[in-house]
């Protein structure tokens, strides 16, 4: 699919994969069983990786560069799952080709490179996305709603963490600052993003780390906004934190368990009212969510997703550079 229009009627959505690790192949599986995806294509920097990478998912083409791919008459979206410091360079190349991307979260490493894709993808008309699963998620949806119909009341204060234990292999890419690792832009843009939907940007940014090996291992936020209201949110890479979170208003308060970024459930607690729980349809950790809304775009010949607008990933983006600018984390290059 090139610049502008809907999908043509009568055939597939056809994806594109840019990467070969994990998260690519988490994609792929999950597009598997959608009857309106096929999976035409996958690229990589190693022919050899694509082309292992194809035939385990039955994927019809590997390519040995970004370039290629991007060139694909018969790629219609690309799903950009390298690590943080590439995703500009290839969402860039992708978006020159004419194709519609979906880029996996942190949009970039920097606001500055956020902002060079998007003032890109509107002057060209082509559709991007920040991969934002959490966002595309029901139950999450649900919650916004909710907040916003005035369930709970004002919002006073939201409060999330994600914190994983370790202990991580020393090459791993989380520890490496050339990868644009650490604790933030992998784990931390959850919660930030979590109280961005609920919040919106904030007015005043505290931040705390721990840095160790040029990237952050831990990372405390406080973020104050023109309402009145602030945000508590965590983020670690040496610790198991919870990993809950919750939106607090005047006449209430909504709780997600373990794993609120890919929730099943949550609770809401109403003054003199029992709690009612709340489940969202289908598996809440799949990504056939926010699948499923790239393709509705991309039907309907939108450049730009409601559920996850572009301008809520530049306001992340200036948050989580805020924050680095508080600690002190500088990438290699900076």
């Amino acid at each position: 699919m090139s610049e502008g229009g809907g999908r043509p009627e009568g055939r597939p959505v056809r994806w594109g994969i840019l990467a070969t690790g994990s998260i690519a192949g988490k994609l792929a599986g999950d597009l598997a069983p959608l009857p309106d995806a096929e999976v035409t294509a996958v690229g990589s920097r190693s022919p050899q990786s694509a082309e292992a990478f194809a035939r385990r998912f039955g994927i019809p083409r590997a390519h040995g560069s970004w370039a290629a791919l991007a060139a694909d008459p018969d790629v219609d979206v690309v799903y950009v799952a390298t690590p943080h410091n590439a995703h500009h360079a290839a969402v860039r190349r992708c978006l020159e080709a004419g194709k519609a991307v979906l880029c996996e979260k942190p949009f970039t490493r920097s606001a500055a490179q956020a902002e060079e894709l998007v003032d890109l993808a509107r002057e060209r008309g082509v559709f991007l996305m920040e991969a934002m699963w959490m966002y595309c998620n029901p139950a999450i949806r649900r919650m916004a709603e909710l907040v916003r119909n005035g369930a709970i009341g004002e919002v006073t204060a939201v409060h999330a963490d994600f914190g994983i234990g370790g202990p991580l292999d020393p090459g791993h890419r989380l520890l490496d600052p050339a990868l644009a690792g650490g604790a933030l832009l992998d784990l931390g843009v959850y919660p930030v993003s979590f109280a961005h939907l609920v919040l919106g940007e904030p007015a005043e940014i505290a931040a705390w780390g721990r840095l160790r090996g040029g990237v952050d291992v831990s990372t405390g936020m406080l973020l104050g906004y023109a309402s009145g209201a602030v945000a508590a949110l965590t983020c670690s890479l040496v610790a198991d934190t919870a990993r809950t979170a919750a939106v607090t208003g005047s006449r209430g308060r909504i709780e997600f368990p373990r794993g609120f970024f890919s929730p099943e459930r949550f609770t809401l607690h109403r003054e003199g009212a029992e709690p009612e729980e709340f489940a969202g349809p289908g598996p809440a950790g799949s990504f056939a969510h926010q699948a499923n809304e790239v393709m509705r775009c991309l039907r309907a010949g939108e450049t730009e997703s409601p559920l996850v607008p572009l301008d809520g990933s530049l306001a992340v983006m200036r948050t989580l550079d805020a924050v680095r600018d508080r600690i002190g984390l500088r990438y290699p290059g900076e």
